[in-house]
């Protein structure tokens, strides 16, 4: 079912101090839709334009109070939320076996949880709140990665929390009837100039030194985000904040999975080219397993 967004949408978008979010929220405040930017400072947001379309709001999305007071401002303000932009995240690296308990747990807190609790109280203002206010639906956008995808060293925590987010967009967008409206998608970037590996990357509070050899798989990627020169061909936000505008303003069908970026489109390409690979290789043991008529059972969920 295709999308129209109105003229005037309202964009909520999370972590918007730096970045991807910054950068949209600056694109949608030259636009005539309206927008409410946040990030866990007011202070952290001064780059973004203040005009009566802008709305600049606190909020923790670990934190239930936080995300309802967010949200309760938004539509004081603009009566409606059309499209819902969960972008805030970090990465944790290092090997691990060497991770924390509480240090593992806070990535998923913030990366999925966060994302989850903001998305499930839009969802009943997309269908019931906005239906009243015009046009019923609205568009959630998960900020994913081309690590919710393809699973690298190093950095193991944050590929799980974005695997998570993935799952859980797919089962929630097929979930929804079609009459609401409500359409989701992961965006998927490959490597973007932001904090992502930088002031965004937190390392692991300790490391083995069984791994500190240098050739080992996390230290040369470790190598390779640090370094200035291997990150000189990542994407500019603005370039992802104009893609992710014309996804959602473009008209036509929301699909679940967007990657961005050629590394992205192509490691994505390379996987499915792989796993297809293995699939053709072992058909014959996969259809040994049970009936050969069990999948017209589960015809329904294609």
């Amino acid at each position: 079912m295709p999308y129209h967004l109105p003229s005037d949408a309202v964009w909520f978008i999370t972590g918007c101090s730096s970045g991807i979010g910054q950068a949209l929220a600056q694109l949608i405040a030259q636009t005539s839709n309206r927008v409410v930017a946040t990030a866990r400072k007011l202070s952290d947001l001064s780059s973004i334009p203040i005009n009566e379309r802008v709305l600049k709001l606190e909020l923790d999305v670990t934190s239930l109070a936080s995300i309802d007071a967010a949200l309760d401002a938004t539509l004081k303000k603009f009566g409606r939320i059309d499209v819902v932009v969960n972008n805030a995240g970090y990465t944790l690296v290092g090997d691990t076996e060497s991770a924390g308990d509480a240090e593992s747990r806070a990535v998923m807190d913030t990366n999925f949880w966060g994302l989850v609790d903001v998305s499930k109280k839009a969802l009943g203002i997309m269908r019931d709140v906005n239906a009243k206010n015009g046009q019923q639906g609205g568009v959630i956008v998960n900020m994913s990665s081309m690590g919710g995808w393809s699973g690298y060293p190093g950095s193991s925590f944050y590929h799980a929390s974005k695997f998570a987010v993935e799952g859980w967009t797919e089962a929630v967008a097929k979930e929804l009837p079609s009459s609401w409206n409500i359409h989701l998608c992961n965006i998927e970037p490959g490597g973007v100039k932001t904090n992502y590996a930088t002031s965004s990357l937190k390392n692991m509070a300790e490391r083995h030194p069984a791994y500190n050899n240098p050739s080992y798989p996390t230290n040369l990627l470790l190598s390779y985000m640090s370094s200035e020169q291997g990150r000189s061909l990542w994407a500019e936000p603005s370039a992802l904040a104009a893609a992710i505008y014309q996804i959602v303003n473009r008209g036509g069908r929301i699909p679940i999975r967007v990657p961005l970026g050629a590394d992205a489109w192509g490691m994505i390409s390379k996987d499915l080219e792989d796993i297809k690979k293995d699939l053709d290789e072992l058909k014959e043991v996969s259809l040994s397993v049970g009936d050969p008529k069990q999948l017209d059972t589960i015809n329904f969920l294609k």
